[in-house]
């Protein structure tokens, strides 16, 4: 006898006896026809992609099969990025993305696959360097991506923080606010990346929020150790993120005089700031008094400036730690230092009221700090993200653009005043 028809055969009599009639054919059906899921492509403008093998009518797709996605853009445009987004995450849905013409997916859950696009103008005069790894405190690589001007000589640098709860999301979905704030040539802009709260990157032990705010200071000495390579000026810095970054750009700002080697919160009293990333040969006095004194313009955009407005993010409880990672708490005066804010909140924002940005602004304001706050018409929240989406995409278009072109103004006014 044939040994894999001796085989079924043995199978349906031991699924039978086992598990009774119902599971015997759940499994007999698992085991004769593998699993499949749906797969959806996305409608497309603007270019068109390719899918090979090619999709059925009915989306039924294998499990396991590996899909080659090539994609071509319409004149006049150039390659966003292709992507795939399945169910799950923290926000329902989660996209992985490419930047490359060609990306292999394997399939293992329903899914829709598509590509963006933008105008080439966005991008055709400058350059993109990806992946650019500042550190690994942890599990996870830290990186951030860079966008250039070409022929770039000398210019002032932004630092972009990206949000998502301080838990998802990485440096990706600032791009569309990068790509913005590049025009014109006057500015690199460095988006960057930092580790999950808690242990959301599969971390042994939970990462703490000082440690977030250790791995912007990271970033940025480590973008200033580099900078010349992509035409950057180290010593002219403006820091901007939202939502969770809207929180860490502004400790990146506040926050930079309690850089030190005395530990956080181990020695009653001390709340001190060691940076992922120490540049060879530097102390961290030197690393301190560089970033405190080549920050000089913030943007934090809709984000939370005192930590009881996100206590359900920290393991800890103490009052003294919330004041060191909170930025109302270290704003300082006019005086000591310059920091002007530019600051933009949606009207209709659910997640951070006005009543969370206000008193910040009135502190800010106390200390005879320059601030600039806009209230947006019509916006929700993370206005400034750019995700696969239409719906991201569009708000982007309406509310993003205006309002970074807004940013980009102010930080003129910092760096370009006559």
């Amino acid at each position: 006898m044939n040994s894999k028809i001796s085989y079924n055969i043995f199978f349906i009599v031991f699924a039978f006896t086992t598990y009774g009639n119902r599971a015997c054919a759940n499994k007999f059906t698992d085991m004769m026809f593998p699993e499949t899921y749906t797969v959806t492509l996305s409608p497309i403008e603007n270019g068109f992609f390719t899918v090979d093998p090619k999709i059925s009518a009915d989306g039924k797709v294998a499990a396991g099969t590996v899909l080659t996605v090539k994609a071509t853009p319409s004149s006049n445009y150039a390659l966003d990025a292709i992507y795939y987004t399945v169910l799950g995450g923290m926000w329902g849905t989660t996209s992985y993305e490419s930047f490359t013409p060609t990306m292999k997916i394997t399939v293992t859950k329903d899914m829709l696959i598509g590509a963006t696009f933008v105008e080439r103008s966005l991008v055709e005069n400058i350059n993109v360097s990806q992946d650019v790894v500042y550190a690994k405190p942890g599990i996870k690589p830290l990186k951030y991506d860079v966008f250039s001007p070409k022929k770039a000589n000398n210019l002032p640098c932004i630092v972009i923080v990206h949000g998502g709860g301080w838990s998802s999301n990485n440096e990706d979905i600032m791009r569309g606010l990068a790509r913005e704030l590049v025009k014109g040539g006057r500015y690199v802009v460095f988006s960057i990346d930092y580790r999950w709260i808690n242990k959301l990157d599969g971390e042994p032990k939970p990462t703490h929020m000082h440690q977030l705010i250790e791995d912007v200071f990271g970033a940025i000495a480590h973008i200033q150790d580099n900078a010349k390579k992509y035409g950057a000026d180290p010593s002219r810095i403006a820091v901007t993120g939202d939502s969770a970054g809207g929180h860490l750009s502004a400790a990146a700002a506040t926050l930079s005089p309690l850089i030190g080697n005395g530990g956080f919160g181990e020695h009653e009293g001390v709340y001190q700031y060691i940076p992922s990333y120490i540049p060879k040969g530097r102390s961290i006095d030197q690393v301190k008094k560089q970033i405190t004194d080549a920050v000089k313009a913030v943007a934090p955009s809709y984000g939370p400036f005192r930590a009881s407005d996100f206590k359900d993010f920290l393991e800890q409880k103490d009052q003294a730690y919330w004041d060191a990672i909170s930025p109302i708490e270290h704003v300082p005066n006019m005086s000591e230092r310059s920091l002007p804010h530019f600051i933009v909140r949606g009207i209709n924002d659910p997640i951070v009221p006005d009543t969370v940005v206000q008193p910040y602004v009135e502190v800010l304001q106390k200390a005879g700090q320059k601030v600039e706050y806009i209230q947006v018409e019509g916006a929700s929240h993370a206005f400034f993200d750019w995700k696969p989406d239409v719906t991201t995409r569009s708000t982007f278009s309406q509310f993003g653009v205006k309002y970074a072109d807004a940013m980009r103004t102010f930080f003129d006014d910092v760096f370009y005043k006559l």
